[in-house]
């Protein structure tokens, strides 16, 4: 998938390689084939768009409602009644018992950290797939830019005319 190492492997020099690789991706039947190649590998690994968007979606609209459950005023995380959609958006549980004071005061205490997995990443992922977000770059000083042009234009017109 690197077509500068495709190029090299190919037989072109490396010195070339990146250019080459540039211009063959351009050639229909190369584009052809790596489209064949690529659909291959998803039908193998039964990879699809709906699939990545599914994981996707099971990501970004996760909530710590659908894990905890208030028992006599106190969170507890319940897992028996987890789906396998709402397993899939655990990023981590760690539990951690451990005493805390001395003595008679002495108890033992568990602490369990349950970590979703990270939204705003798989929610921009989504909004992309969606166009909901479009990327814009402002370029500044184009004015100045074709200003810069008449000039050189001017200037090269003048060179030949001489």
């Amino acid at each position: 998938m690197n077509g500068t190492k495709a190029a090299i492997s190919a037989g072109y020099k490396q010195k070339g390689a990146a250019v080459q690789a540039s211009r063959m991706l351009t050639n229909p039947k190369i584009k052809s084939e790596i489209e064949r190649i690529l659909a291959e590998r998803a039908k193998k690994l039964d990879i699809s768009a709906e699939k990545v968007l599914g994981e996707l979606a099971k990501m970004a609209f996760s909530n710590m409602q659908d894990y905890i459950r208030i028992q006599n005023g106190e969170a507890y995380i319940d897992l028996s009644t987890l789906t396998r959609e709402q397993a899939a958006a655990i990023q981590e549980i760690t539990s951690e018992v451990y005493t805390e004071g001395r003595g008679d005061d002495a108890r033992d205490i568990k602490r369990t950290k349950f970590k979703l997995a990270e939204k705003r990443g798989a929610l921009e992922l989504l909004g992309k797939n969606l166009k909901l977000f479009t990327d814009k770059t402002e370029i500044a000083g184009l004015d100045e830019l074709a200003t810069m042009l008449s000039k050189a234009r001017s200037r090269v017109q003048q060179t030949a005319n001489a």
